[in-house]
């Protein structure tokens, strides 16, 4: 084990169950820490819903004030983007905030509809055209919204030490569920894609004069399919997929909490939780929705004709779905992904 991620860990753990600080803040200026951004602060992924925008008790910013002894104020939103910062989240914000946390970017250039669509079958997917007319968004118009939220972060707590945290890599070029059809190729350009996405939050976030906290790093070796995932693959309910799990959300606040108080976390013992998968849905439930996708639809089928495909072998997969035996059920779920391969190798 690296020396990196032995620290990364031990410092996960302290925060994970409330360590007392080595420095305590010294005022009430100080412990007064807003936590702003998308579902990746919200704690999406850990399975603690609290209300409408999610704010998880398992998320980072809760991990982080528990630790360091501040005084959250949990702004965060699942499905925010920039303009909802500057809309909703940022009233609290005021000459006495001493610590802000954020994560925003990544819904502003189509996240979630990037992913959905990528994740279909390859004869019914445009994956290409969506991570590109992402990436339009991401070039021409990220860089002025987030100078937009920066600034008024700045304006409101002019006197805040501001962490802005970036996105991890969710994918390690093997996809490992029946539910979701990435190719290779696919996920290297989602991977290239959130770096990209990552290094215009640094340079705009830096050149805020704020902190910029890189968490691809610690999250190497720990993405979707990986054997200790800090990352939920597709998972029910479907909000829950692709986002920090809990070991994540306590990497993340590993990563983050020296940024704000500036401090680090006592090591005193190594993180004992694990980060394992959550368990996969039923078959029966994976199969429901897949036949959802309707691929034995008439236009479907026309597609897969179109993608090189026997309509033959889609309808007679389909229908696998739909008997009553498991094993029967596991072999049509199969061969629709190896009917995907065939797709992706052209």
């Amino acid at each position: 084990m690296s020396t990196t991620t032995r620290t990364l860990l031990a410092t996960a753990s302290a925060l994970a169950m409330g360590a007392t600080l080595a420095v305590t803040p010294s005022s009430a200026a100080s412990s007064a820490y807003v936590a702003l951004g998308d579902s990746f602060s919200a704690g999406t992924g850990t399975f603690d819903r609290t209300d409408s925008c999610y704010r998880s008790p398992r998320g980072y910013p809760e991990l982080v004030a528990r630790a360091k002894g501040l005084d959250l104020d949990y702004q965060a939103c699942s499905g925010a983007e920039t303009a909802d910062v500057l809309a909703d989240q940022l009233d609290t914000l005021g000459p006495g905030t001493g610590q802000v946390s954020v994560t925003i970017g990544g819904n502003d250039v189509g996240f979630a509809d990037v992913l959905t669509e990528c994740a279909l079958p390859g004869w019914i997917s445009d994956c290409d055209g969506e991570i590109d007319d992402a990436l339009v968004v991401l070039r021409t118009e990220l860089p002025g919204r987030l100078d937009e939220v920066y600034g008024a972060i700045d304006d409101r707590a002019p006197d805040a030490t501001v962490a802005v945290a970036g996105y991890p890599y969710l994918f390690n070029g093997r996809d490992c569920s029946w539910l979701t059809f990435f190719s290779r190729g696919e996920m290297a350009r989602l991977n290239d894609g959130t770096a990209e996405l990552d290094e215009i939050i640094a340079d705009r976030s830096t050149a805020s004069g704020f902190t910029y906290v890189e968490v691809r790093d610690d999250f190497a070796g720990h993405a979707v399919c990986d054997t200790q995932p800090w990352i939920n693959n597709l998972s029910f309910p479907i909000d829950e997929s692709f986002h920090p799990n809990r070991p994540g959300n306590q990497a993340y606040a590993a990563a983050v909490a020296p940024a704000l108080v500036g401090s680090t976390m006592p090591a005193a013992r190594m993180a004992t939780q694990q980060a394992t998968p959550a368990p996969p849905p039923d078959v029966r439930e994976q199969a429901r929705a897949v036949l959802e996708l309707r691929l034995d639809s008439r236009a479907h089928l026309r597609q897969a004709k179109e993608a090189g495909l026997r309509p033959g072998e889609v309808r007679s997969a389909v229908a696998k779905l739909r008997s009553g035996d498991e094993r029967v059920v596991r072999a049509g779920l199969a061969q629709l992904q190896a009917l995907d391969a065939r797709v992706e190798q052209g």
